[in-house]
């Protein structure tokens, strides 16, 4: 959520920033129509209810002194003060749900050494790890690979939960679950992150905390208990583990010396929108159900970004320790996530596509996600600041497991392991 102090303060400097990410720059006079609006209600009704209080006071002194029956006028004129008091604040509560609600609807500023631009053309490669595999033979893609050695089951999957659900099968199921551990131990053992398993459905709040809601509610599942329609709504499949674990301390102050907080989680990832219409249906690049390890941190504003390169190169880690291409994009103003300020997209190679694949986003959301969670830290000063707050993927593993299959492919149909992954999978080498 915008600090609102800010947009009153450098109106013209909101609306550039906004429009460099597409938005109207009426969204802002419409925002600052509905604050006036609502600051204008409340000095009234304060001044109203000085002059309530000034004449009840005067009423009192006047009945101790035995006026009684000619005060009957003055007492039914604070009786209508009272009550246009009551429509004022009525109208106040209303102003501002509505400021509110045009404040969740606007995304974060982009911070300024983000490059401007209307979509993904304008996005930098900032950093090439290694080089594409070549082979002496025309590499399989994933599905094939899959198929001939029976690591997913993508017809049984689609027959147990619809396109876009993958049945993992045999080593497929064995070697996903080898990442998952592996990802983990890295980042615990040697990057200092603190596990959590958080639940994998959440409340409404949660998903607006992270700026999932309202912006993306038409892409989120949700969850109905039983035959209860009441509680349709009321609890959400998570989008990823950024939404339990950002808001792990919603609504608390923190102490300056707890931070930075650094998480890591587990997590099936749920989104609807995945295998939407004119998107792939058949293989892993798109599904609406995959596995992640994110990660997440809370940190001063003063570190919020020198966390966020830290971030950063955790998650490049991952892929350089399996030995995997790589590179890195900053995106530009266009192509950010919503509640983001600055988001390096990391792209791994997948030779059987032929194209990069997105397996992190790692991202600066600095205080517009700990504004709307209502998450802040009592500083050393001693006043109470909003902390900026971090998420990164460590990484997804759907893409990261058809960059890997496709890489380590050999000529006989197996895939070779990678070094790191060998004691959690107990092999060297995937053959049919």
């Amino acid at each position: 959520m915008l600090d609102l102090k800010y947009v009153r303060q450098s109106p013209d400097e909101a609306r550039r920033r906004l429009a460099s990410r597409g938005v109207a720059p009426d969204r802002i006079d419409e925002l600052l129509a509905v604050d006036e609006s609502r600051r204008k209600l409340l000095t009234e009704a304060e001044t109203l209810k000085a002059l309530r209080n000034a004449a009840s006071k005067e009423i009192g002194a006047r009945m101790k002194e035995g006026a009684s029956v000619e005060l009957e006028a003055r007492k039914a004129a604070v009786r209508e003060m009272g009550e246009r008091i009551a429509r004022m604040e009525a109208q106040v509560s209303e102003a501002e749900a509505s400021l509110n609600a045009a404040l969740l609807e606007l995304p974060n500023l982009p911070h300024h050494t983000v490059p401007e631009g209307r979509d993904a053309a304008a996005n930098v490669v900032v950093h090439t790890h290694g080089s594409p595999s070549h082979f002496d033979f025309k590499p399989r893609g994933h599905v094939e690979l899959c198929e001939s050695l029976h690591l997913v089951d993508f017809e049984r999957g689609a027959k147990l939960s619809g396109s876009g659900f993958l049945l993992y099968t045999g080593w497929g199921a064995r070697l996903e679950r080898a990442l998952i551990s592996y990802l983990l131990d890295l980042h615990v053992h040697q990057h200092g992150y603190t596990e959590v398993s958080p639940p994998f459905m959440v409340n409404a709040e949660c998903m607006v905390g992270v700026g999932q809601f309202p912006k993306f509610l038409n892409q989120a599942y949700a969850v109905q208990e039983g035959l209860d329609g009441a509680t349709l709504g009321q609890r959400y499949l998570i989008p990823t583990a950024e939404a339990p674990v950002a808001n792990m301390h919603r609504g608390e102050i923190l102490r300056q010396d707890e931070l930075p907080k650094s998480y890591c989680a587990y997590s099936p990832c749920f989104r609807a929108e995945a295998g939407a219409a004119g998107m792939q249906t058949r293989g892993m690049i798109r599904v609406h159900q995959f596995d992640k390890v994110e990660l997440i941190k809370i940190a001063t504003p003063q570190e919020g970004y020198a966390e966020l390169e830290r971030m950063r190169g955790h998650a490049e880690r991952v892929l350089q320790d399996l030995g995997l291409h790589y590179r890195v994009v900053l995106l530009c103003t266009g192509d950010t996530g919503f509640a983001s300020a600055k988001t390096y997209d990391i792209e791994v190679w997948a030779p059987g596509q032929g194209s990069y694949l997105e397996v992190s986003s790692v991202s600066n959301t600095e205080d517009f996600q700990s504004r709307r969670m209502q998450l802040r830290f009592k500083s050393e000063a001693g006043g109470n600041l909003l902390p900026h707050v971090l998420n990164g993927s460590g990484v997804a593993l759907a893409r990261l497991f058809v960059s890997l299959i496709e890489t380590y492919q050999k000529v006989d149909g197996s895939i070779a392991i990678p070094a790191p992954l060998q004691p959690y999978l107990r092999t060297d080498c995937i053959r049919a």
